[in-house]
């Protein structure tokens, strides 16, 4: 490793040679800011914002791209000349950017308005076209509005770096450039597999979740109605964050106060269904290895990938797992078992859950998803609009006591909590089926082969005499290099994870927005898994199998694992699509 010394505004530091600007000047203390930059995703200094003076060069460089090969270069990131030209270029994107600042859903966290305040821009200095197109409102997860869009590229570098599918990109040239689908086709009838992640990139409020908030305060405010709201486990590691909490921080027990304080009836946990998740999947990847079925088995927990696979590999919808997800489970759960319990008719419950995950909008709606005879699941927010809610009702979340879910569903083990992390669906299945298969308990319940953000890990068990070689990835297009050293024979499994978000949940397309300048230079999915990974070490409870409530709504009610019951309630079907 070569090593050479620059200065950035006069501080001398030493980086690694070939280091960028924007690297080097971060090591001396200095924030470059950035709208189109964002690490192994988007490097192609077209947004201009990041430019600096290079002693000697020709023109102001992009400090995102341009490399530090030499001793002794000298840069300066703050001189006048710099100032007014971030000024400048900042009014030119506002001269055709639509000003609705006060009403925009990306009021409090938009790249653009930040920058916009630090530098002291005239919102109105440069006029530009009245051509500014309206809200697109084309899909079932998410809202496109072009009149805010600043053409950073952000989100069609995303969806073809991580996410393989590519369904959007810049259309027409000029003034006339506008992000779309191909020949400008809605949204919906692309092969786009709802993930979200363009929503978690985009810089301002151009790409944004559909907003379900008007359902669930309307749910609520109905008297007929019994509202039953329940969280997704990488939940609690990240709502924090919209109230000062450190990036990981777990406020489980405030968020649970925090949904009660809303006014619904119960409030329930999505990682309890997570255990039942891991009870049937468990079950059927041993059913699958004794008897000969389909491998490799492949969770079906993220509908994002259940998607991507039904449309990109879709001769391999035989080897997803035919459970539910978590959030399907457990509405299907409630409108069941508890339904019954509480004797109240499944019509008049109504199910909200709280997802890390813009594709859980579309999961709703799919068919064979009402096992009571009415949907599994009534509506699914994410985590930004749980907390535009809390806000919205005035409740001061930093200052409510720690409160549980309710009983009846709301107990879980720290395999279904860690389920947000790329590799946790994996290592909860691991536990139980280990278990089950030896007969013996687990001194450890650790699997860390399978933790990590790296992009295909590898690991291979030995079960009382049955080898199991399994497979971890997250991110669609290390799925699909996956897939097809599955399918070329390359790579033999039994039982593969696939979460379409990059490090899993935690870092779902529904999840708090980091800019890029947090983003560039923090793993966020690392320190959020991280919340989840200490929650599971400190508790008792760390088996889906030894869940109390697990083994009472089977011995009550569903029988066993994979029974036919079970299977009525808990297991799905899946499309063909194609593309």
């Amino acid at each position: 490793m070569e090593m050479i010394k620059v200065k950035i505004n006069g501080i001398e530091v030493e980086v690694e040679k070939n280091t960028t600007i924007l690297d080097a000047a971060r090591k001396a203390g200095v924030r470059i800011p950035t709208l189109c930059y964002l690490r192994e995703i988007n490097a192609i200094g077209a947004c201009r914002i990041c430019l600096v003076e290079v002693k000697g060069a020709r023109g102001l460089c992009a400090a995102c791209v341009y490399p530090l090969d030499r001793d002794g270069t000298e840069v300066f990131t703050n001189t006048p000349a710099i100032r007014a030209y971030r000024k400048m270029t900042l009014e030119l994107m506002l001269s055709n950017h639509r000003m609705e600042c006060l009403s925009c859903v990306r009021s409090d966290d938009c790249e653009l308005r930040q920058l916009a305040s630090e530098y002291g821009v005239d919102q109105n200095k440069f006029k530009g076209t009245e051509d500014l197109k309206p809200d697109l409102d084309e899909a079932v997860h998410l809202v496109r509005d072009n009149s805010k869009c600043i053409l950073c590229r952000r989100c069609t570098a995303v969806c073809r770096q991580n996410q393989y599918a590519g369904v959007i990109g810049p259309n027409n040239r000029g003034f006339a450039t506008h992000i779309g689908s191909p020949f400008d086709e809605p949204l919906s009838n692309t092969s786009c597999v709802n993930c979200g992640q363009c929503t978690a990139v985009c810089p301002t409020g151009a790409l944004t979740e559909k907003d379900d908030t008007p359902k669930v305060w309307a749910a609520i405010a109905d008297p007929e109605k019994h509202v039953v709201v329940a969280p997704a486990p990488s939940v609690r590691v990240q709502l924090g964050e919209y109230f000062g909490f450190p990036m990981g921080s777990n406020v489980e027990g405030k968020m649970i106060a925090a949904i009660r304080r809303l006014g619904v009836d119960k409030v329930f946990d999505v990682d309890n269904a997570a255990d039942f998740t891991i009870m049937e999947e468990g079950t059927e990847l041993l059913e699958r290895l004794q008897n000969g079925g389909k491998l490799p088995l492949i969770t079906s927990c993220s509908p994002g990938w259940i998607k991507f696979c039904e449309h990109y590999y879709p001769d391999m919808t035989e080897n997803l797992s035919s459970c539910k997800s978590p959030q399907q489970m457990y509405g299907g759960l409630v409108k069941t078992y508890y339904a019954e319990k509480a004797g109240i008719d499944p019509k008049d419950i109504y199910v909200i859950s709280v997802m890390p995950c813009t594709a859980k909008k579309f999961e709703v709606g799919r068919d064979d998803m009402s096992a009571s005879g009415y949907p599994d699941v009534d509506c699914s927010i994410t985590t930004r609009e749980l907390a535009r809610m809390i806000k919205t009702a005035g409740i001061v979340f930093e200052d409510l006591p720690d409160e549980e879910c309710d009983p009846a569903l709301g107990i879980a083990s720290g395999a279904a909590h860690i389920f947000g992390a790329t590799g946790g669906v994996m290592e909860a299945a691991l536990r139980t089926v280990a278990e089950i298969v030896t007969g013996q308990s687990l001194e450890n319940p650790e699997f860390h082969e399978v933790r990590g953000v790296e992009a295909i890990k590898e690991a291979e068990y030995d079960l009382a005499g049955t080898k199991v070689k399994v497979a971890v990835t997250s991110g669609l297009k290390n799925a699909a290099k996956l897939l097809d050293r599955v399918k070329s024979g390359e790579a033999d499994y039994q039982f593969i994870e696939v979460m379409a978000c990059p490090g899993g949940c935690v870092n779902g397309g529904g999840q708090p927005h980091q800019p890029a300048s947090v983003r560039n230079f923090t793993d966020v999915r690392a320190v959020r898994a991280g919340g989840l990974y200490s929650e599971d070490q400190g508790m008792a409870l760390r088996k889906s199998h030894e869940n109390p409530i697990v083994k009472q709504v089977y011995d009550e009610y569903l029988g066993k694992p994979g029974s036919h019951k079970a299977h009525e309630i808990l297991h799905t079907t899946y499309v063909k699509r194609g593309l």
